[in-house]
Formats: C-alpha cells, sequence, structure tokens
C-alpha cells in the first residue's frame, strides 16, 4: 500500500471520527457507547421498523381478504404473493428473528437512552417508518403500472378506470405519509440544532475559552470565525445529516423493494445495473474529491467577508469620525474577490461533476429498452411486464445512484464536518485546560496575593514584569502607573486571571469577588436595566435600587430620558464614553464586589466626577487597583505601583511619591 493510499485512508477514518463525535452524542452517549454501538443501533432501528410494517401490512392483508378478497387478489396480487412468500418460506423466520434482534438491542441501551435520547430515536423511527410506507406504496404502484399498461394495450376500458382509481388512491394515501414524514424531519433537525448549539455555546463560555480562542487568528487556533460555526455550520451539519440518513434508509429501502422485483423479471438487467452502478460511482466519488476543500475554502471565505461588513456596522461612528470609507470599501472589496475567486473555481468543478453525473443518468435510461427488447419481441413477456422492469431499474437505479447524485451536496457536508469539529475540539481542549489552574489559588480572606510573578506577553520572550511580589488586602488601594506600553493592563490581565505567570504564584478571591471595569466599558446586547445589573440577575434589583444608584453616579438624566428601564437600544452609540463609563461606576455599585480593578476607569470624566466615583468607592470598603495617568488618582489610593516596561518595578506610599508625567 503506498503512502498516497494510506494518507487517504487516515483521512478517511479521521472523518468518520468527527462525524461520529458530531453526530452520536444527540442519540448516545460518547463516552459509554463505542461507534459501533451506535451503528448497531441504527441497523437495530431498521429491524424494528421493518418487522413492524411487516405485522402491519400482514394484518391489513387479512383484514382485506375477509372484507374484499376479489379486489385484493385482482389488483394486489403481486403485494399478496410476496407477503405469502416471506411467511411461507425462511424469510419469516428471518424477519422475526430481526426484530426481536433489534428491541432486544434498544432494551439493553435502555440506560444510555435517558435524558429525552429515547424521544430522538422515536422520531428518527417514525420518519423512517414512513420513508418505509412510501417505498411500499411505490412497488406496489409497479404492479398497478404494470396492470394499468396491460388494460391499455388490450382496450379493457372498464378494468382501465377500475385501476386507475386504485393509482390515484395511492398517491392520495401516499401524499398525507410524505408530508407528515417530511415534517418530522424539520422537527427532528431543529431538535438536533438546538441540542448542539447549546453544546457548543455552553464549552464555549466555559473558563472564559471564548476569550482564549482568538476568533480572527486563525494561525494561533486553526478557527476562524466563531458565530459561524455555531449558527450556519451546526444549521448545515443538522440539516443535512438527516438528509443523507434518511437519504440512505430510503435507498436502502428502495433498493430491499424493488431488487427482488427486478431480479424476478430479468436477471441480465440487474446484473448490468450492479456493474454499470459500481464503475459510475467510483468515477463520481474520485472526480468529486476537490470540491471538499473548494467547499471548505468557500464556507471560510463567505464568513469573513460577513465578518468584515458587521464589523464596519459595529463601528460605523468610528468609521464615520475618520471618514475611513476608502480603506473599508479597499478591504471589503478585497474580501468579497476572495468569495468570487474561490466561486468561479467551484463552478468549473461542479459544471465538470455535473455533466459526468448527468451522462451517466443519460446513459442509464437505455439500459431497459436495450436488455429488455429481446424478450419483449420474443414475446417472453408482455408490454406491462416491460414497464415494470422499467420502473423498478429506475427506482432500484435512484438508490444505487444515492451516492452520485449527492456528490455536492456531499462534498459541502464533508466541508462542513472539518470545520464544525474543528471547532468543537478547540472549544473542549481550551476548556479543559482553562479548568487546569493556572498557579492561581482561591484565598478565603479574600486577598490578593503574587508571590515572584514573572508574566511575559503570550508569543513573546521578553518580559513585562520580573520577580512581582505584592499584597493588596480588604480596603487596600493600590495604584499602577507607568510610561504606555510598560504592561499596565497585562498586569491587570494576571491579576483577573486571564494571563498566567510564567513563574510565581497569584492568589486571589473567587469569582464574583473580583469586578473589571475597563477603559471603555463593555454594554451588553440588552435593556437600560440589563446594563446595570450586568453580570447579576436583574431579578435581584428593583427599580428604586436602579434609579438610586443612577443617581449616585450622576446619570439623573439618563432616568429623565428612559423612563422605563426596560428599554433597549444601540447604548455604545446612544452613550458617549464618560456616560459608558458613570453607568460602569453604577453596575460596580450594585454588584459590590470586593474588589475592583479599574483600567483607566474614569479618563473620559473630569475631574470632579472623578473624586465624586471614587468616594463612592471608599465609602462601600472596597478595595481597589487602578491604572490611570492623572496626578489627581493619587488621592485615592494609599500604594503606588509604578512599572517601568522592560520588567523592573517599584513599590511606593502615595503620600511620599510624586507624580511625573509619563
Amino acid at each position: 500500500m503506498n503512502e498516497k493510499t494510506i494518507a487517504n485512508n487516515k483521512r478517511f477514518q479521521d472523518q468518520l471520527t468527527s462525524l461520529r463525535k458530531l453526530a452520536q452524542p444527540f442519540f448516545l452517549p460518547l463516552e459509554q457507547s463505542s461507534g459501533w454501538n451506535f451503528i448497531w443501533l441504527l441497523i437495530s432501528l431498521l429491524f424494528c421498523v421493518g418487522g413492524l410494517v411487516l405485522f402491519f401490512l400482514t394484518t391489513l392483508i387479512q383484514i382485506f381478504e375477509r372484507l374484499q378478497p376479489i379486489l385484493l387478489e385482482k389488483y394486489f396480487g403481486g403485494v399478496v404473493g410476496t407477503v405469502e412468500f416471506i411467511w411461507e418460506s425462511w424469510w419469516g423466520v428471518f424477519f422475526i428473528g430481526i426484530f426481536l434482534i433489534g428491541s432486544l438491542n434498544f432494551f439493553n441501551f435502555r440506560h444510555q437512552l435517558r435524558n429525552k435520547r429515547w424521544v430522538h430515536w422515536v422520531l428518527l423511527g417514525v420518519i423512517v417508518l414512513m420513508l418505509l410506507a412510501v417505498n411500499g406504496i411505490n412497488a406496489g404502484i409497479g404492479f398497478i403500472a404494470r396492470d394499468l399498461t396491460n388494460a391499455l394495450v388490450e382496450k379493457q376500458e372498464t378494468g382501465f378506470y377500475r385501476i386507475l382509481g386504485i393509482y390515484a388512491c395511492c398517491f392520495a394515501i401516499a401524499l398525507p405519509i410524505r408530508v407528515s414524514q417530511i415534517f418530522f424531519t424539520y422537527k427532528l433537525g431543529i431538535i438536533w440544532r438546538e441540542w448542539l448549539s447549546n453544546s457548543l455555546i455552553s464549552d464555549y463560555m466555559k473558563n472564559k475559552a471564548y476569550y482564549i480562542l482568538n476568533p480572527n487568528d486563525e494561525e494561533a487556533t486553526d478557527v476562524d470565525n466563531p458565530d459561524q460555526r455555531i449558527t450556519d455550520d451546526t444549521k448545515a451539519f443538522t440539516g443535512q445529516s438527516l438528509s443523507f440518513t434518511l437519504g440512505i434508509f430510503d435507498a436502502f429501502l428502495t433498493f430491499s423493494l424493488n431488487i427482488i422485483i427486478l431480479w424476478t423479471i430479468s436477471k441480465t438487467l440487474t446484473l448490468s445495473l450492479f456493474g454499470y452502478a459500481a464503475f459510475a460511482t467510483s468515477v463520481l466519488i474520485i472526480a468529486g474529491k476537490n470540491l471538499v476543500r473548494i467547499d471548505f475554502d468557500q464556507l471560510r471565505f463567505e464568513a469573513d467577508f460577513r465578518y468584515g461588513l458587521v464589523h464596519i456596522r459595529d463601528n460605523a461612528e468610528s468609521i464615520a469620525f475618520y471618514s475611513g470609507e476608502e480603506p473599508e470599501k479597499a478591504e471589503t472589496n478585497r474580501r468579497l474577490n476572495e468569495v468570487v475567486e474561490n466561486f468561479n473555481l467551484l463552478i468549473i468543478w461542479r459544471v465538470i461533476i455535473d455533466v459526468m453525473r448527468r451522462s451517466i443518468n443519460y446513459a442509464g435510461n437505455f439500459f431497459p429498452y436495450l436488455i429488455m427488447a429481446i424478450p419483449y419481441f420474443a414475446g417472453e413477456i408482455d408490454y406491462g411486464r416491460f414497464i415494470q422492469a422499467s420502473f423498478a431499474f429506475s427506482m432500484v437505479e435512484g438508490s444505487l445512484f444515492f451516492v452520485v447524485n449527492q456528490i455536492e451536496e456531499l462534498a459541502k457536508f464533508t466541508a462542513g464536518i472539518s470545520r464544525l469539529e474543528g471547532f468543537q475540539s478547540q472549544v473542549e481542549t481550551i476548556s479543559k485546560k482553562t479548568e487546569e489552574p493556572f498557579k492561581n489559588s482561591y484565598l478565603s480572606n479574600q486577598s490578593i496575593l503574587i508571590k515572584n510573578a514573572n508574566l511575559y506577553p503570550p508569543g513573546n520572550n521578553k518580559p513585562i514584569i520580573n520577580d512581582l511580589s505584592l499584597s493588596i488586602n480588604q480596603n487596600d488601594s493600590l495604584l499602577v502607573v507607568g510610561p504606555s506600553g510598560c504592561g499596565k493592563t497585562s498586569l491587570l490581565r494576571m491579576i483577573s486571571g486571564l494571563w498566567q505567570p510564567a513563574n510565581g504564584t497569584v492568589e486571589r478571591p473567587k469569582t464574583g469577588d473580583l469586578l473589571f471595569i475597563p477603559q471603555k466599558p463593555y454594554m451588553i446586547l440588552g435593556s437600560l436595566r440589563e446594563q446595570l445589573c450586568y453580570p447579576t440577575d436583574q431579578d435581584k434589583f428593583s427599580d428604586e435600587q436602579l434609579k438610586s444608584v443612577l443617581n449616585e453616579v450622576n446619570l439623573s438624566s439618563l432616568i429623565k430620558r428612559y423612563p422605563d428601564l426596560t428599554i433597549k437600544q444601540d447604548w455604545p452609540r446612544i452613550l458617549s464614553l464618560g456616560e459608558q463609563q458613570r453607568l460602569a461606576f453604577g453596575r460596580l455599585l450594585l454588584n459590590s464586589p470586593r474588589f475592583a480593578v479599574l483600567d483607566e476607569a474614569t479618563s473620559a470624566l473630569d475631574i470632579n466626577t472623578e473624586e465624586h466615583l471614587y468616594s463612592l468607592l471608599k465609602k462601600r470598603d472596597l478595595a481597589v487597583i487602578s491604572v490611570g495617568h492623572r496626578p489627581t488618582l493619587i488621592d485615592f489610593h494609599e500604594s503606588i505601583l509604578k512599572l517601568s516596561g522592560d520588567g523592573s518595578w517599584s513599590l511606593n506610599s502615595s503620600s511620599n511619591y510624586e507624580f511625573n508625567r509619563e
């Protein structure tokens, strides 16, 4: 076996592993069951459904034999004969056996089907049952088409119209079954999508994985546009997974019900079909390999283009102030060109595949005529049997060419699996890493203690801080100063637990007892009430409390403008930076943490407002760590930590520290 074959086999195995990791947990716990268990349950589902349909069909025939035996024998003799043949031969024992095996298998896995997983299997079983019912009707239509054609040839007018009425009844019965199958398929698809999206969001938001996973640095994380992967890719994956799974079931059922009919009519036609299908499928699968890579790139380029437009929308005011329309347009056009160039390549390969597929399908139309013409002209079969053979051939051909007919969708599906499973694996890996201690521990005495910590920026060996030792207790206040770029914000990241020191330890309070306020406060997508309460539950505070806090931080004008606190607005655009900073202080007062970390949180405020806000913090007995450049900040802090930018630092008392303009 050469290296290329080995590499292809490995890629195929990796793809199957990725598919299993994404699909199996919805139906069967991944950690408690193997992939073979999952496949065996899918087969068992077919066993159960097949057995139920056979029992139902047998019961239905017995009822008609009592009520309308002549009608049953005359127009459904083929169906009755097939069912009688099954029960009179070893096939009857076989169907009973597989039904019992399938049922026992589900019984053995009953503990793994908790947490409503049994609902997913029931829905899938109902869909497969409806597929089997429709295929059964289609198989019966083959016999009806035979009799209808013979009635036309023999000019039996009365019999023709009677058979035509039965033909219409078959379609009338099949239509609601097919519509119901489509409904339940969509229903199962949205349940699966909701489950998978919630699972991804849970991992994405757990232990700050969303922060560690840089969405725009594909080189570092191998993941681009998490928003698209959670939205579009999950939607495509669940929909296409169900489509292909049910398509395979449908193809299998179509093949099973029609191959016997085709074999009894012409063994030569059946064997010719097998050989032709094997050749055509192999050719198209080999030719379709390039589509997977191109479709993968198309998904990424489309997501990058969309993200660029979202970026313009989110930063519309800043772009307008700069009059930066030209560079923004150039960057957007660059992303659009990537979409167009890759899609042009995609067009070429889609046309090539489509031409090959259509040529194969057109060529398949000649087989029944070439092979069945000989026995027909020899008088061995009548014209109705000729038509039935052609009908059965087309049904079996469609089932055998399922992969061929879906080659383009299969390429998209394969590309989507790679993107979605890659994102899932990255999130899980990062989530597990963040669960490990970052040399941090929580103290019951609610203090921040840094011992001999060395801090480096990610991916850089130049130290920001060397051998820092620092203790901040309840009611302490520390001001961090230094030139721009010296690592002040990086220190706050380390204190907040976002960055890990290379050496030493950082001991800090538990989550909820430390609140960080950046220079540009975070404004959520929500109401004014939700803005103030974030990240605490909004039901914890009354309107009076919220309005009181707004008055405390000098935002009484906001109450007048928006007396209804549940109103939702584009707050980052409506509120000035100064108003946002005051609102952030209101948020801080409501959450009442033990430690407040402020990164130039008053830079947009006048000195009097700054003094007022810091005095509010002092009254609350909070420990405060601030970063700032204003000399006035010294009055609100007991200690001054000065960073130099080369790793060195000095700790001074505010009473004997002289503030130099950095």
